[in-house]
C-alpha cells in the first residue's frame, strides 16, 4: 500500500466525487479510477460504492470509512516524521505534540511551555484533549509527544515522570441542590443520588471510596469531557463526579463544587514511549518540566 495511493483515496473522500478528486490531484480519471481499484483489488474489499450515470457521488463503504481514518492518521504520522527530520541540527526547532485530560495541572505544563517558548522561539505547541484512553491510544500511534494522565502508566511501555500536583474530586451541582449547603460529601451523601460519572470511574477509586458496587448505584450518564456533564448538572439530571477547578463555579454560575470526604486526590503524571528516540525540541521540554518540578 503506497502513501501515494492513500493520498489518492483520502482526496475521493473528501471530494466524494473520482471527477473533482482527480482535478485536485491534476490526474486523469481513468488513470485515479485504476489505483482504487488496484488498491481495492490488493486490500481485497470494496472501498468505494460509485454512483449510477445520474448520480455521480461516491460514497465510502464501512471498510472505506475504517480506511480513511486509519489513512489519515498515516499521513498526519507521515506530516509530522518529515518536519522533524527536515529540521536543522544547529536550530532548535520544531513541534512538541500534548495529549491531556481536563485538569487544572495544564497550567504546569504551559508556564514550562513559556519559559521555553522564551529560550526557543521556533519550539510549537499542539494541545489534543481527551480521557485517559484517548492520550493512550494516540501516544501508542505515535501521533503525540507527550501524554498526561491521572494515576499509573504501564511502566513496560512508557516512561514517565510524576508532576508536582494534585487534584481533588468532589461533587459538581446545582447551587439549589439539597446537599450544597454541606462544606464536603460523603459516600452516604450520594448512594442513593443520581450520579455522572467519568466513563473511566466505573471500576477502581471511585468504586473503593463509594463502597458499592457500580451496578447498585444509580447511574444516569456517563462523561468523557467535563463541559458537557456540566449542561447535564445544569438541567438536573444528577450530580457529577469530577475533579476541580475545571467548570467555572463563580459568580453567576448555577454550579457549586464540595469535595469528596474522605479527601480523594489524583495524581498526575507525565507520560512519553519508552525507546523512542526524541527530538531536540521534546528534550528541552522534558528538560525544562523536571527543572520545574523540582523548584515545586
Amino acid at each position: 500500500m503506497e502513501l501515494r495511493v492513500l493520498m489518492y483515496f483520502l482526496a475521493v473522500a473528501r471530494e466524494q466525487s473520482i471527477i473533482r478528486a482527480a482535478e485536485s490531484l491534476h490526474l486523469s480519471q481513468p488513470t485515479l479510477s485504476t489505483q482504487l481499484k488496484a488498491l481495492e483489488k490488493e486490500l481485497g474489499k470494496q472501498l468505494l460504492i460509485r454512483g449510477t450515470k445520474g448520480s455521480r457521488k461516491v460514497t465510502l463503504t464501512d471498510e472505506g470509512m475504517i480506511l480513511r481514518k486509519r489513512a489519515e492518521e498515516i499521513m498526519q504520522l507521515v506530516q509530522k516524521t518529515r518536519k522533524e527530520i527536515a529540521l536543522s541540527d544547529s536550530v532548535i526547532m520544531g513541534d512538541v505534540y500534548i495529549g491531556t485530560g481536563e485538569t487544572e495541572g495544564v497550567r504546569l505544563i504551559a508556564k514550562a511551555a513559556k519559559k521555553l517558548y522564551e529560550e526557543y522561539p521556533g519550539i510549537h505547541y499542539h494541545i489534543s484533549s481527551g480521557n485517559s484512553e484517548y492520550v493512550l491510544e494516540q501516544l501508542d500511534k505515535g501521533l503525540i509527544d507527550f501524554g498526561i494522565i491521572f494515576g499509573e502508566a504501564d511502566n513496560k511501555k512508557f516512561n514517565s515522570m510524576e508532576l508536582p500536583y494534585k487534584d481533588i474530586w468532589g461533587v459538581l451541582m446545582k447551587k439549589s441542590s439539597p446537599l450544597a449547603h454541606k462544606d464536603k460529601i460523603t459516600p452516604e451523601d450520594i448512594r442513593d443520588k443520581p450520579l455522572i460519572i467519568s466513563q473511566q470511574e466505573s471500576n477502581g477509586e471511585f468504586v473503593d471510596w463509594i463502597g458499592k458496587d457500580i451496578s447498585e448505584l444509580e447511574i444516569v450518564a456517563t462523561y468523557n469531557l467535563i463541559f458537557n456533564a456540566s449542561l447535564m448538572v445544569e438541567e438536573g439530571l444528577g450530580y457529577a463526579i469530577c475533579l476541580d477547578n475545571i467548570i467555572n463555579t463563580s459568580g453567576s454560575s448555577e454550579l457549586c463544587f464540595r469535595p469528596l470526604y474522605p479527601v480523594r486526590n489524583a495524581a498526575m503524571s507525565l507520560i512519553w514511549k519508552k525507546y523512542r528516540v526524541l527530538t531536540k525540541p521534546t528534550e528541552k521540554f522534558i528538560e525544562k518540566i523536571q527543572k520545574m518540578s523540582l523548584v515545586n
